[in-house]
């Protein structure tokens, strides 16, 4: 997943600042063929495709469970025909074959999009603000996802049995609490060893969902008749408004859609269509002709579908197995939410938060502590709220439809502003997506009351924080450079009155390459000294993944021995300053950073009523500000190395 290239000027000192409009050479991915073609397939099952495929657990059983549908053959049809079409048009069509196209540096999903919008001639239109905006709201959408996908994936399998005894019924809910807390307890160790097992367990899950479909079609061909569309169409004909509502439940199956896109970056778009079109689609649509043939011949069988396709003899082993892709479907989005975070961080939506690597080979192995627990805290009062994974699919959906139809009007504003389509052909394109999804969408909000306002609330409450996090941060900087000076007229003046200058090398941090560091003038100000040699350092955060190692530092020599250096990180790079530092020379000596001294700033924000926000929003940025964490510890400078200089302001 990439991230928004919106220019900003962040005023910590030392954060991270948005470089987009600058190119730097980035990684580009070689062609993948053969066995490496197929190894990246077989990851992308165990990554991409464990929401999405653990979807028939539930989703078939509520579609039919919706608004006292009756059990008949024609709505057991019925259903089966837009599941089918769903997956054709939604996944196959739009994200497989049209949006997937649509790559920022080989990086996909909705931010990714919306960056290329914004690098397009939309930047110059009047909707491009509120395009900012939606894109973002989309990314904080997926945080609801990222909670309820664990919860209800997790549930639905446990689930299972109570159909080998119903005397564990009142156990399925400690029980997924349990496995929760063992997922969420162990995060910290990271999945690159585990992670090795996601593509050959999912290919097996892939395999038993499609022989337990097959088991059931063999005995009852004639569910084949879903293929019709005609069934979609009299369905809605036979059931009027609650035939509507069924959309709802029918969504289910598709809410991995948008993984797909946005794990491209992780892949590349031909292992993610490979493992679709020959593993994971052709599983799918076997696991629900099958469920759908089961119900044809007994109607009872809707209580839960998927399990009763399984023969006696190995119900134990598919809710054993199930459990465990439900498990690897949870981790792959823990993992995504992780990874999001850690973007938003470095491009100034989010504060700073501790962040571990559990990986010395894999970049992307990351472990948020904050985010983990409060994922954790939420999933687990999800379980005990809602008990049982119907109650749960009624707050699941309408977060994902929210955010597939905001990727339908970016891409169809790419079309147009980046592609240069002309607007009837890409309305037609788009159009066609727009009035499914939005039809989706209205199936789902009625779902609102019902436990749909649940991923609606956590989407608002993380916009809300990012927006204020950007907008509160803007301000701050235009507050110190209202207080600074032009670092040209501090050296005129240092030159025409001279400072009293101490061995060493003093390292001041600034988001600004251009500015001077409020801390370099109250270091002048209270102690009327400084280094022999004086580094102005900027951390800068490209839209690129990863930065070349030739690429990571500029260093530029001003006068008086004060130098400008600045670091170029991708967003999916861990800012670490010293060693890139260890590389570099000051009149043919050796930096040697780990004996410089680091001058840091750090803002106490003061909430005023009649402020650029208002006082609650301000209090909010104060508190984020409180809690964010240190310069010291996100770029890995050493403690006994720094010195901190505080400032007041008042918002």
């Amino acid at each position: 997943m990439t991230v928004l290239a919106t220019p900003s000027a962040p005023a910590e000192a030392g954060e991270a600042i948005d470089a987009s409009e600058s190119a730097p050479h980035q990684h580009t991915k070689a062609p993948v063929e053969g066995a490496y073609l197929r190894a990246l397939a077989l990851g992308a099952l165990g990554v991409v495709y464990g929401d999405i495929g653990t979807s028939p657990l539930y989703s078939i059983r509520e579609a039919l469970h919706t608004g006292g549908l009756a059990i008949n053959p024609e709505n057991i049809l019925g259903v089966l025909s837009l599941i089918f079409w769903s997956l054709m048009i939604v996944v196959c069509l739009k994200y497989l074959l049209l949006v997937m196209r649509a790559e920022h540096h080989g990086e996909g999903g909705i931010l990714a999009l919306t960056a290329l919008v914004s690098e397009s001639k939309c930047r110059d239109s009047k909707p491009f603000g509120l395009l900012l905006a939606l894109g973002l709201f989309g990314t904080a959408l997926l945080y609801g996802d990222g909670i309820i996908t664990p919860a209800i994936s997790v549930l639905s399998a446990v689930e299972g049995l109570e159909l080998i005894t119903p005397a564990l019924t009142p156990y399925i809910v400690p029980l997924t609490l349990m496995i929760l807390v063992g997922l969420f307890s162990l995060q910290y160790k990271g999945t690159e060893s585990v992670g090795k097992l996601f593509g050959p367990v999912m290919l097996v899950w892939f395999l038993v969902l499609g022989l337990l479909g097959l088991y059931q079609l063999v005995q009852q061909p004639s569910v084949l008749a879903a293929f019709n569309p005609w069934h979609s169409l009299t369905f809605f004909w036979r059931n009027g408004w609650t035939g509507f509502l069924v959309l709802g439940s029918v969504f289910l199956v598709v809410t991995g859609g948008e993984a797909l896109y946005a794990d491209m970056g992780h892949f590349g778009r031909k292992p993610i269509q490979l493992a679709w079109f020959f593993v994971a689609f052709p599983a799918l649509l076997l696991n629900y002709l099958g469920q759908g043939a089961l119900m044809l011949r007994n109607q009872e069988a809707i209580h839960n579908p998927f399990f009763l396709m399984a023969p006696g003899w190995a119900l134990y082993s598919v809710v054993a197995l199930a459990t465990v892709a439900t498990i690897i479907a949870s981790q792959a989005l823990i993992s995504a939410v992780f990874s999001l975070t850690v973007q938003a961080i470095q491009l100034g939506y989010l504060p700073r938060m501790q962040i571990l690597h559990t990986s010395d080979t894999e970049k992307g192995q990351i472990y948020v502590p904050a985010v983990n627990w409060m994922l954790m805290a939420a999933c687990l009062a999800l379980v005990v709220s809602f008990r049982t994974s119907s109650n749960l699919a009624a707050a699941y959906g309408i977060a994902v439809t929210a955010t597939m139809l905001i990727t339908t009007l970016l891409f169809g504003t790419l079309l147009v502003y980046g592609w240069n389509w002309s607007k009837p052909k890409a309305l037609a394109v788009c159009g066609f997506f727009i009035v499914i999804e939005a039809t989706f969408f209205s199936a789902n909000i009625v779902k609102v009351l019902k436990g749909g306002w649940f991923p609606l609330v956590v989407g608002a409450v993380v916009y809300l924080l990012m927006s204020t996090w950007k907008l509160g941060r803007a301000y701050v900087f235009q507050l110190l450079q209202r207080r600074s000076v032009p670092l040209k007229q501090l050296l005129e003046r240092l030159r025409e009155e001279g400072v009293h200058r101490h061995e060493g090398v003093g390292v001041f941090m600034y988001g600004n390459p251009e500015g001077t560091p409020p801390a370099l003038l109250a270091n002048l100000a209270h102690n009327h000294t400084l280094p022999d040699k004086v580094v102005i350092l900027s951390v800068e955060v490209t839209s690129f993944p990863y930065i070349e190692a030739a690429q990571r530092v500029v260093v530029t020599p001003l006068e008086q021995g004060f130098y400008r250096i600045q670091l170029r990180f991708g967003f999916r790079e861990k800012p670490d300053v010293i060693e890139p530092l260890r590389e570099v020379s000051l009149d043919g000596e050796p930096l040697r950073p780990e004996r410089a001294s680091y001058f840091v700033g750090r803002e106490t924000v003061i909430p005023r009523h009649g402020g650029v926000m208002p006082y609650w929003r301000d209090s909010i940025f104060a508190a984020m500000t409180r809690n964010a964490l240190n310069a010291t510890s996100f770029f890995g400078i050493p403690p006994d190395c720094v010195v901190e200089l505080g400032t007041q302001l008042e918002m």
